[in-house]
């Protein structure tokens, strides 16, 4: 007999080869991940964005050189975990082959085709949440103590890599009281996994406490510029369009967890996705918060589906092929948006049919040419390479004496990066986000020259410099920093300098850090 594990790690085989195959280099890598990368550089229990499990993975990712194959490794491996899980998932749940390649092809051509090739957070999210909710069933059909510390485990990891982790323990625990697993909150074994997950967490909200809680300050800055634009109507349409290509297996996979006699056992994942969106719908979490919840729900409707047909053989000749192929179908003419397969002059060809589908609206609420992710990994190696000229023409003594700041972290981290090798450029800074944590001290006699990367250019620097002129400016046409300007400022005077360090301690107070 076949081992049972054989189709789901082929499956995952296929999420991991197909992230690299399919990718087009014409993408850079994404604004955020130039910002994870540099937590590398400087480890600490906890960032002013997130917690430190991210930084663990930059430093190993530097430490293999920080090619563009390590920087994508680390959501390709917790992406192909992902659908191993959905696969197991759905044997345990009754399904066959024919359910496990059901459940993932929703995986693979749904959202998670972005998701699991961006170096951010989210990609471990989803594999948290996933795991978690496959280890209930396997708590349900046996109960031993090792799958809720299994859970722990995991519920702590999650913590130490995303803080929304809270709302899905917050929808768990409702879910295991309004069902027949409540009986486990009375046992020795459930408080020791919890205390696990609490343990592997301490140092992380430690650092929180510390610091004066910034993740309040984080929340905060994203209510007023980008949650502010979800409406209730924009977030569910989102989770309709996400996983579009599945939703004939997750919705049925939705109510059979909380209306199918045969599922009831496992009645608890489908409250835990009840709980989990409605949580997301009053705060106005952003529309891919919620990808974690979907993984399993594909895994039930898939057994549901294989179950469902087994008493109708007649239909089930017909909707067997049809439920596989239809994804496949539809998904040609979808792909460029789950994935950058295409260069940006071919998605604009098709811009009137992505803008339809809301598709290029971005944080701000407005349309754009490219997908918001994608304007996200355009024009920063132009910004280095442009960067590291205006250094390199500096007189010799300019060397030591060369302040650079950027207007935000994807400038300075893309700056960083890509000179990180055979360039002797200083570190790109910014008081935007943990890089006020790095700011390096001024060198003896002061700076004498400052390159400044700006989005905008502050009016009325000219009299604090001896002299301040553009030597760059990126001219990327489907960049997001199309147009940030490049400028060198030689000798500021003293005002200028205690402006920069007041802004500096300002937004260090915003944060809660004095």
């Amino acid at each position: 007999m076949k081992s049972p594990c054989l189709l789901p790690a082929l499956l995952a085989l296929l999420k991991f080869a197909t992230g690299y195959g399919l990718a087009s280099r014409a993408y850079e890598l994404h604004r955020d991940e130039y910002l994870y990368l540099e937590y590398g550089r400087h480890l600490a229990w906890g960032y002013l964005e997130v917690p430190p499990l991210t930084a663990l993975q930059s430093w190993v990712t530097l430490a293999l050189g920080g090619s563009w194959f390590w920087v994508k490794f680390w959501p390709l491996l917790w992406g192909s975990l992902t659908i191993y899980l959905v696969g197991r998932a759905v044997q345990r749940l009754g399904g066959g082959p024919w359910a496990v390649a059901l459940a993932g092809l929703g995986y693979l051509l749904g959202a998670y085709a972005r998701l699991n090739f961006l170096f951010q957070p989210n990609a471990f999210e989803v594999l948290a949440f996933t795991a978690v909710g496959y280890w209930l069933i396997c708590y349900v059909q046996q109960p031993a103590p090792r799958w809720l510390y299994a859970m722990g485990a995991v519920l702590g990891l999650a913590l130490l890599n995303k803080y929304s982790a809270l709302f899905y323990i917050g929808a768990l625990l409702a879910a295991l009281l309004l069902t027949p697993l409540r009986r486990v909150l009375a046992t020795r074994h459930f408080w020791l996994a919890a205390g696990l997950a609490l343990l592997l967490w301490l140092p992380n909200l430690t650092w929180q406490i510390g610091h004066g809680l910034p993740v309040l300050h984080h929340m905060a800055l994203l209510r007023e510029s980008q949650l502010v634009h979800v409406s209730v109507a924009g977030f569910w349409q989102s989770q309709l369009l996400m996983n579009a290509l599945s939703l004939w297996v997750w919705v049925p996979g939705l109510l059979a967890l909380l209306l199918s006699r045969r599922l009831q056992p496992y009645r608890v994942l489908g409250l835990v996705y009840v709980g989990g969106l409605l949580l997301l719908t009053l705060l106005h979490g952003k529309d891919y918060y919620a990808l974690g919840y979907y993984p399993l729900l594909m895994a039930a409707g898939a057994a549901w589906w294989q179950q469902w047909l087994r008493s109708r053989p007649r239909l089930g000749r017909v909707l067997r092929p049809a439920l596989l192929v239809l994804p496949l179908a539809l998904s040609l003419r979808m792909l460029p948006l789950l994935f950058p397969i295409e260069p940006p002059a071919g998605m604009l060809a098709h811009r009137a049919r992505y803008e339809r589908v809301g598709a290029l609206r971005w944080e701000d609420g407005q349309n754009h040419p490219l997908p918001q992710d994608y304007a996200d990994m355009q024009g920063w190696r132009e910004l280095a390479d442009k960067t590291w000229a205006a250094y390199a023409a500096l007189p010799p003594e300019a060397r030591g004496h060369t302040l650079i700041l950027a207007d935000n972290y994807g400038q300075a981290g893309a700056i960083n990066y890509y000179n990180r090798h055979r360039r002797n450029l200083p570190p790109a800074n910014s008081f935007n986000g943990s890089y006020l944590f790095w700011q390096p001290p001024a060198p003896p006699g002061g700076w004498q020259y400052v390159l400044l990367v700006e989005e905008d250019p502050t009016p009325g620097l000219e009299k604090h410099f001896q002299t301040l002129q553009k030597v760059g400016q990126v001219r990327n046409p489907y960049a997001r920093e199309q147009n940030t300007r490049i400028r060198l400022g030689t000798h500021p005077d003293a005002a200028i300098l205690a402006y920069a360090a007041e802004e500096h301690r300002r937004e260090l107070a915003a944060w809660g850090q004095f």
